[in-house]
């Protein structure tokens, strides 16, 4: 080893950022290892590498004992005492053992773990870059697709959308420009890993704050969202500002800005409704566009309501195969039962209430076949 290894470390500290000190300190643990390896030894033994001259010694170490068990670690005091009257029982004694040819063995060895800590350093690099847009919105190119996932390019990295996470009305060909939401970067052992999303409701946010400045800014704040990923989303706003109508902001001159999410999100049905702290208004505000006449909560359950809509607004509340009720379930976080108004006064034991997952688009087309209760649980789609 000679000053080239010193000047090879001084130019990965300033080009890599990677400090000579940890590079130093992982050489000579891998060379303890080397030589023990090459030379078939089991002694304990150090290393030191010179930092100004770039040389290398191997020390074999050995306790001053007693009585020796073990010639490879230990040494009798009365031998190491005809090596200086000074030792005594517990010192250690350092004998250099460093092999003619050590040198081609320390440089290979030098050279992998300068390789490996370039390697961890680029990957840590890329983690802290990339950390940076967790929770974010990122462009990048499809790249392939396989039965697991789809893999999008993001120049350094590459991401990974799991099944879960792709939109089923969209398809992925290579070369396609993608805007994504990042749910999660790890720094796994293999390198950075990033894993975004099309169907996550934060995208749904993220784009709203894009098109809308008054929801970046915070004037317009977004409560709550409930989505079925390429279908229907709902999502419910409120501002602090009387002066500031938060649905009207959303929405945007002649629904310019909610029009420019549902056409990134491949027409996607995006209802903006208000926010209100009085749940009965809340919840009947989640239901629109069905007309409400009155929200009443369970008297065991306050986290359970019963919903009477007009007979011929059934089919609206509900929506089809139950997806409105289900929503607005989501929404405020309220079970709800929805009843028609026709039913309301003579409920008997006999009635039963109709699960919305049961529900199919027939049974949507005409309110007066609806001769049972429909529920809507906000956990049914969790």
């Amino acid at each position: 080893m000679t000053k080239e290894m010193v000047d090879a470390l001084d130019a990965l500290e300033t080009e890599k950022g990677i400090k000579k000190e940890y590079v130093i300190e992982s050489l000579e643990a891998a060379l303890v290892a080397a030589y023990k390896r090459n030379y078939n030894q089991a002694q304990n033994v150090e290393v030191e590498f010179d930092a100004k001259k770039g040389n290398i010694h191997v020390y074999s170490v050995k306790e001053v004992v007693e009585e020796v068990a073990d010639d490879r670690l230990e040494i009798s005091l009365t031998d190491a005492q005809k090596k200086s009257k000074g030792y005594e029982i517990g010192d250690h004694i350092r004998d250099e053992v460093t092999p003619k040819d050590f040198g081609r063995i320390a440089a290979q060895t030098a050279k992998q773990v300068i390789m490996q800590r370039v390697r961890e350093a680029e990957r840590d690099i890329i983690y802290n870059e990339y950390s940076q847009y967790e929770h974010e919105i990122i462009q990048g190119i499809v790249e392939r697709s396989d039965s697991r996932f789809v893999y999008i390019s993001f120049g350094k990295i590459e991401a990974v959308m799991a099944k879960s996470d792709q939109m089923p009305n969209e398809t992925y060909n290579p070369r396609d420009r993608v805007r994504v939401y990042v749910t999660k970067v790890e720094n796994a052992t293999k390198g950075p890993q990033v894993f975004v999303s099309r169907t996550d409701p934060s995208l749904v946010k993220r784009l709203f704050e894009q098109e809308v400045p008054e929801i970046y800014d915070g004037t317009v704040e977004i409560v709550s969202i409930a989505r079925e990923a390429g279908d229907r989303t709902k999502i419910a706003v409120k501002s602090d500002n009387p002066d500031i109508d938060p649905v009207g902001t959303c929405v945007g001159p002649k629904g310019s800005r909610v029009q420019a999410v549902v056409d990134e999100l491949n027409g996607e049905n995006i209802d903006v409704v208000p926010y209100v702290d009085d749940p009965v208004d809340y919840i009947a505000n989640a239901l629109n566009p069905a007309e409400v006449i009155a929200v009443q909560f369970d008297d065991d359950d306050k986290q359970q309501c019963m919903v009477i809509v007009p007979d011929y607004h059934l089919s609206l509340a509900i929506g089809k195969k139950g997806q409105n009720a289900r929503l607005a379930a989501k929404l405020t976080g309220y079970k709800i039962d929805i009843k028609p108004e026709s039913q309301v006064e003579f409920v008997d034991d006999n009635d039963q209430d109709v699960d919305i997952d049961d529900i199919d688009s027939t049974d949507t087309n005409d309110s007066s076949d609806n001769d049972s209760d429909t529920q809507a649980n906000s956990d049914s789609e969790e």
